[in-house]
């Protein structure tokens, strides 16, 4: 019998959380089997064979020399959590796909900074948030993601206001939309890693989008 890779899914807290269940069905069509992890859903298991960082709240400022005195939503446990669960992945080699908040929570783990509010900074995209794939995105050609995606230009969903502003020592910017605000990073290290600024567990219908979970599970069995 084939062993099923088990997949750890970050996220927030709430009963109800759209971005997990849609996660997890696009893990299961992918062939994973998805774990929940929250502050309040722990980890099953020793070790996951592959790891999501989620989307969500804001991150800390304090995690990235920011200005501690902007408004912000912030969720320090979920902070002090994932943190935890990237310097784990980073230590055994652990897959890794950040998704949003997490793609941004990997760069900051990394040595890298935040732009914590971009919305000043668009010019030719929409500061409007949609789960549709509206927005522009260009990829570069030599990249990982774009040899995943099998494109170099993509439709995403977009539903931030920061992102990335300098990337970690370890990470490459392999995206960037019209604005050339960055929406994806990967590896320079020959770590499994990449992060991206959409949501595509909102677009596991588009086969650009389920290639990252595939991806995600690639000699993870």
């Amino acid at each position: 019998m084939v062993k099923r890779p088990r997949v750890g899914v970050t996220g927030n807290a709430r009963r109800w959380s759209p971005s997990w269940w849609c996660t997890r069905f696009a893990l299961r069509l992918a062939g994973g089997v998805p774990e929940r992890i929250s502050v309040r859903h722990q980890f099953s298991g020793d070790s996951p064979d592959a790891l999501i960082i989620g989307g969500g709240d804001d991150i800390a400022p304090e995690h990235y020399n920011g200005d501690i005195n902007a408004m912000v939503k912030a969720d320090p446990e979920r902070d002090r959590l994932e943190i935890g669960w990237i310097k784990y992945a980073l230590e055994k080699h652990i897959p890794l796909l950040g998704i949003c908040r997490g793609a941004q929570l990997i760069n900051v783990v990394l040595g890298g900074t935040l732009h914590q509010d971009i919305r000043q900074l668009r010019k030719l995209t929409y500061n409007r948030p949609g789960l549709l794939p509206t927005k522009q995105v260009r990829l570069a050609a030599d990249s990982n993601i774009a040899s995943v995606c099998g494109k170099i230009h993509l439709r995403v969903n977009s539903l931030h206001y920061q992102a990335i502003k300098e990337h970690g020592p370890d990470l490459r910017v392999v995206g960037w939309d019209l604005d050339q605000i960055t929406q994806a990073v990967e590896s320079t290290t020959g770590c499994r890693i990449i992060g991206v600024q959409w949501h595509p567990e909102y677009l596991f219908y588009l086969p650009s989008q389920f290639a990252l979970f595939r991806w995600l599970l690639q000699d993870t069995a």
